[in-house]
């Protein structure tokens, strides 16, 4: 009797046991979907190790302050302003920021000054301007190469390198031409005024005057007088009288020689009358109506056989061997004599490039 009540108290603690085992057995995670991925019993609790910090890649892979859990693997990320932002993702409110979490994970980084950050546009400490970024030096739009001015900085066309352009301004109408780099030469009376897009050079005679006005407008080194060049002059006659030999109310030089111009310069010179142009030494004229209100291109080439030739809106007017250049040219009224006068307009002055 003993015997029995033994065994089945014993009977009755082994089936206690199994069912506290039964009871202790953890329930089995559920299987993987697709949006969960990976899915393991880690710590008494089903995660996603593919997407849990604490248990990234696997149980007790936890990832660093400042790391998320991406696809199992710990990746660097920022929280900035109450939001989570990829590490490399760029500020959305300036372009010239991204997150960067080994510099903060707190707070925005700046990019590196010349990394581009719109069309045209780099970045400079933390703002988006419209520069180029050469070399390691910052230059503005229109800004020339200084080892070729033929070059410039274009962001439009690119922020790392030199553009290559078709002339370099010697004069731009509307500015200020001592900041270009030009100086006067002036009798009274005349004037000098600006428009919106031009500077005007007027001359006149008092009633009864030994001399008349003379304005000139001079620039040194405005090409290479070994090379080959190209100049334009977009201008407008409005009036002129007509010229003596050497001399002219409306004339440009393609060399001239402080303080009046020497023999050679005078000789050369382009006179612009009302209704023809020549060379000042009555060599060789064309007619040409200059006082009709309109802007022209007045083109002046010397070729390296020291051929110059003169055209107006792309047609040749005048040629003229042996011509002799200093790099100094001018542009206006060359006299002070007596009623020889002009007024007229420069919009543009360029040296073409080859």
């Amino acid at each position: 009797m003993h015997s029995i009540r033994s065994t089945a108290l014993s009977c009755i603690v082994v089936l206690g046991f199994l069912a506290a085992c039964d009871k202790d057995d953890p329930t089995p995670c559920p299987d993987p979907t697709p949006d969960s991925g990976d899915v393991a019993l880690c710590d008494g609790a089903c995660v996603s190790t593919e997407t849990d910090p604490k248990h990234c890649g696997g149980c007790g892979k936890a990832c660093t302050t400042g790391e998320a859990c991406e696809g199992g693997a710990c990746v660097a990320i920022c929280q900035i302003d109450g939001q989570r932002v990829a590490a490399g993702a760029v500020n959305a409110a300036n372009s010239c920021e991204q997150c960067s979490p080994a510099t903060s994970a707190t707070a925005w980084t700046q990019r590196a000054d010349g990394t581009l950050c719109s069309t045209g546009q780099v970045c400079s400490v933390g703002m988006c301007i419209p520069n180029c970024f050469i070399d390691g030096v910052f230059y503005a739009v229109g800004a020339p190469n200084p080892a070729n001015v033929c070059e410039a900085c274009m962001p439009t066309t690119s922020t790392t390198t030199w553009t290559a352009r078709a002339s370099v301004p010697l004069l731009v109408g509307g500015e200020d031409i001592t900041a270009q780099g030009w100086t006067t030469i002036a009798q009274t009376p005349n004037t000098l005024t600006y428009g919106e897009d031009y500077v005007r050079l007027a001359t006149s005679t008092n009633s009864g005057g030994r001399t008349s006005g003379q304005l000139l407008i001079t620039r040194a080194n405005s090409l290479d007088a070994t090379m080959p060049f190209k100049l334009h002059v977009t201008m407008q006659v409005e009036s002129v009288n007509p010229h003596n030999s050497l001399d002219s109310g409306a004339a440009i030089l393609g060399s001239f020689t402080l303080p009046f111009g020497n023999s050679t310069d005078r000789a050369q010179m382009i006179y612009l009358d009302s209704a023809a142009i020549g060379w000042a030494d009555d060599t060789q004229s064309a007619a040409f109506s200059v006082t009709d209100g309109a802007y022209h291109v007045y083109e002046f080439a010397v070729d390296a056989a020291k051929v110059a030739t003169v055209s107006i809106d792309g047609v040749a007017k005048l040629t003229r061997n042996n011509f002799a250049a200093n790099g100094t040219i001018a542009i206006g009224d060359q006299t002070n004599d007596p009623n020889v006068d002009g007024a007229v307009r420069i919009k543009s002055v360029e040296r073409l490039c080859p």
